[in-house]
């Protein structure tokens, strides 16, 4: 059985990668009005991939017989105007989860929930890699500049990533 302090810590989680979901979301109609292509892809997989974190928390949340409460979603903010300003907020963003993932982990602790733990150390490993990611495109943009055609090339290679399904936990 989930520990109930445990599972209302899961049910905010899950609203806050739901609302990272929303964020990208509007990031990608961001890029879409820039006609930036590949960013609006990389965007696009960024939402499938927060959706699946968040329906991957409300499973184990089930699967421990605990109860799920869907809290209301915030408007998302885009912050930026160009790709480096939104890839800024990404980073932040994505600094924020890794710090609410670190937190879950503190609680799981605090209770002595070792299943828990187990779970979220999967969330962990994703959040050094969804860090890592942003980083890379972050240092690319910066590496840019005002370049257009750079900018291009990049769009390009950003149109070629793809969703893959995460195996979580």
């Amino acid at each position: 059985m989930l520990n109930e302090k445990m599972e209302k810590e899961f049910n905010e989680q899950i609203n806050k990668e739901l609302f990272s979901a929303y964020l990208y979301l509007d990031m990608k109609s961001r890029f879409a009005e820039m006609n930036l292509q590949g960013f609006v892809n990389w965007m696009d997989v960024q939402v499938q991939e927060e959706k699946a974190h968040a329906m991957g928390m409300y499973n184990y949340v089930l699967e421990r017989g605990g109860k799920v409460e869907l809290l209301a979603i915030d408007k998302p903010e885009v912050e930026g105007k160009t790709p480096l300003e939104i890839f800024e907020q990404v980073l932040k963003h994505e600094e924020f989860v890794t710090s609410r993932i670190n937190h879950l982990m503190d609680v799981a602790d605090e209770v002595r929930d070792r299943a828990a733990l187990s779970f979220l150390d999967w969330y962990l490993k994703e959040q050094v890699e969804e860090e890592s990611n942003v980083g890379g495109v972050l240092a690319t943009l910066r590496l840019i500049g005002e370049d257009k055609k750079a900018l291009l090339m990049l769009d390009k290679d950003l149109a070629a990533r793809t969703f893959v399904a995460p195996v979580i936990g």
